[in-house]
């Protein structure tokens, strides 16, 4: 009977295989068609087999795969886009990204019961209301690309409950998450040794991302990790190792040359933050390290930028902040007080800034706040919705406490670095930053989810409601 079994799933097998390879033979001359001329995008379609295969043989693997290089892709996957860069652009980007999406949903279907309900409801919650956007946008196309984004953030978080079950595990993606920055930090190098003849004073660093402040946010969260493995008496470091993750992180400082201001904040909390709880020689450290910041020229002048520029007059050139304040302003005076409630539909903000911005020229601004451009889009439904998965995670990290001191204090600070830095910028916007940043806080949940501390808390919950429905023998047991 077995062998009957084995037999009749190979001939499956090979009758998939041979119309999978009927279907692509179909298919090759339409999309060699599509690609034209690029060699990027003509080398994207073997990868898209390698990926395919993967991911009928082995997802783990796959996903593994997709997190380590996913930091290194940016430039090599907008050079495989086919189509007008809306929503309904194709590549290898695209390609990635519904794998990531159709990944967590299998996960989820073998194994629903591995998924915490009070961490997934406000991701749906959040879902639907962005669904909902949809329908009543000015912007469909721009939506509909920002809504598939929100989509695979929460595929992420979701994969994480499933790659990630003990604290082992935990380790092993961290270090993974740090091995993701050595080809963009290589890529750094490289640009900046190209730029350094004609002067780095206008240059911004984006190394291997779409853009400097991408780039910036993903080096504050590895930074962050790495000081995680340097202190963390759970990572037995030998001398020699410890000796280059130090250089290594020294070197990651050249997150100055983004010239993104919010990340210097952000990764200056880190270190006061723990400097105050754990290592107080640190807080000297913060006292030189800024003026010595300031000693190189492009740090300089952006730090001097922001005390010019700050009120608006005719002709009157803005600074960064203050053009972000008077945007915020247009916008929040021009809304209806009637969609206060539901907004005016996702991706709207950019779509009207032509109306109510004075500055936005033939330009569609975005809000360059996540908190601004969510309340003008989804209202104040939306807004509480967002801000509710932000709260479950954070319940979550804070018990984590009790079990990874440290642990937790990088999660906690990496949390709200990223609701600080939201209130100034496009966050949501950034994809690749976006996934090792919800990886990150779906592994420190799963971890405490998975813990014998949870497990009693559990049972002790359980316990004191079977008490008060008047069952104490079972309460007892």
């Amino acid at each position: 009977m077995k062998r009957n079994y084995l037999e009749t799933s190979q001939w499956i097998l090979l009758a998939g295989a041979l119309l999978m390879a009927v279907l692509v033979g179909m298919a090759l001359p339409v999309v060699a068609g599509l690609l034209g001329d690029s060699y990027a995008r003509m080398a994207a379609l073997p990868v898209l087999f390698i990926l395919g295969a993967l991911f009928i043989f082995n997802r783990r693997m796959l996903l593994l795969m997709i997190f380590l290089f996913r930091a290194s892709g940016d430039i090599v996957l907008e050079s495989t886009r086919v189509g007008s860069g809306g929503a309904v652009s194709l590549g290898l980007g695209a390609a990635i990204n519904a794998l990531i999406i159709l990944i967590a949903f299998l996960f989820v279907v073998e194994k629903p019961k591995l998924l915490p309900r009070k961490l997934v409801t406000p991701w749906l919650i959040l879902l639907a209301v962005a669904v909902a956007g949809i329908l009543i946008t000015p912007d469909r196309s721009a939506a509909i690309k920002i809504v598939l984004s929100l989509c695979s953030y929460f595929a992420v978080f979701v994969c994480a409950f499933y790659v990630v079950r003990t604290p082992e595990d935990f380790r092993s993606m961290i270090r993974l998450m740090i091995a993701s920055s050595i080809v963009p930090a290589m890529y750094a190098v490289v640009s900046v040794a190209l730029n350094a003849k004609g002067g780095l004073a206008n240059f911004r660093l984006q190394s291997t991302f779409g853009h400097p402040n991408i780039f910036a946010f993903y080096l504050t969260l590895i930074i962050s990790l790495g000081l995680y493995v340097l202190k963390s008496p759970n990572f037995k470091l030998t001398q020699f190792r410890r000796f280059v993750l130090v250089g290594y992180l020294l070197g990651l400082f050249g997150l100055l040359l983004t010239q993104t201001r919010s990340a210097w904040i952000a990764c200056f909390m880190l270190f006061l933050l723990y400097g105050v709880m754990f290592e107080r020689r640190y807080l000297i450290y913060l006292a030189i390290l800024p003026m010595l910041a300031l000693l190189v020229p492009s740090v300089q002048e952006r730090v001097l930028q922001l005390d010019s520029g700050n009120t608006v007059q005719t002709y009157a050139k803005l600074n960064s902040f203050a053009w972000r304040v008077y945007l915020w302003e247009s916008g929040l005076k021009w809304m209806s007080v009637s969609h206060y409630l539901t907004g005016y539909g996702v991706e709207s903000f950019p779509y009207y800034s032509q109306v109510f911005f004075p500055l936005a020229g033939k330009t569609k601004w975005g809000a360059h706040s996540v908190f601004v451009q969510w309340f003008f889009d989804t209202g104040l439904i939306g807004t509480i919705a967002y801000l509710a998965i932000f709260f479950q995670v954070l319940r979550t990290q804070i018990k984590l406490y009790a079990l990874d001191r440290l642990g937790a204090v990088i999660l906690i600070c990496t949390l709200v670095e990223y609701l600080v830095v939201s209130a100034s910028d496009n966050l949501l916007a950034y994809l690749a930053f976006n996934w090792y940043f919800w990886l990150l806080l779906g592994m420190g949940c799963s971890v405490y989810l998975n813990s014998e501390a949870y497990q009693l808390e559990t049972q002790k919950k359980k316990a004191q409601r079977m008490h008060k429905a008047g069952m104490p023998g079972l309460s007892r047991a």
